[in-house]
């Protein structure tokens, strides 16, 4: 199962470095159809990652990896502007972290270490923006040629994530699905362009 899940999000056993357009719309686009697709196919092994049933995987990086998806990012594409879309967070951070502590994620591909960072800036905590940037800075320096321009691309992130944390202590874009009154000030900030993720 994790071999289909690493084959569905990154094309191929391989992969592509660089990476196409069309992969990175798929990732960073909103497409219904994409999203109900990731829901049919992997909604009951986002669960089952949830309770712990692929525990085993953790001991491998492309296990680790695998659930890093299964918890972090298919949760948005599959509950997109609700708040199970971030009901995993915190189980993705406490992977990420462990797998960073373990070196699983030096074996990967540079855009494959990119999606396993992810968890920490996605977190609404400065510590963990500021381990983010770090991260990312690190993938740069990393990066073979060909991914110098897509890894610029994710620190840029990186630090856009990073500045609004700083700011709010959250990400205001969240307010709505989670529940969360806006402030005015965010009210002000979520009408310029690129406030939300």
């Amino acid at each position: 199962m994790k071999e289909e899940i690493l084959c569905f999000w990154f094309d191929e056993p391989s992969g592509r470095e660089p990476v196409s357009p069309d992969r990175q719309q798929m990732w960073f686009g909103k497409n219904p159809r994409i999203d109900q697709s990731i829901r049919e196919r992997f909604e009951a092994n986002v669960m089952a990652a949830a309770r712990g049933d692929y525990e085993h995987w953790r001991a491998e990086p492309e296990g680790t990896l695998a659930l890093i998806l299964l918890l972090d990012q298919f949760p948005r594409n599959m509950y997109r502007d609700s708040a199970r879309a971030y009901a995993f967070d915190e189980q993705a951070l406490k992977i990420c972290l462990e797998g960073i502590r373990a070196g699983r994620d030096r074996p990967l591909r540079i855009v494959e270490r990119a999606f396993f960072y992810l968890p920490m800036e996605h977190a609404e905590n400065i510590k963990m923006q500021e381990r983010s940037v770090r991260a990312f800075e690190a993938l740069c320096k990393d990066a073979p040629e060909s991914m110098k321009e897509t890894c610029r691309g994710f620190l840029e992130y990186a630090h856009r994530h990073r500045a609004i944390i700083s700011r709010f202590g959250r990400f205001p874009h969240r307010n709505s699905a989670l529940g969360r009154r806006t402030t005015p000030e965010e009210e002000t900030f979520l009408k310029e362009p690129g406030s939300s993720f």
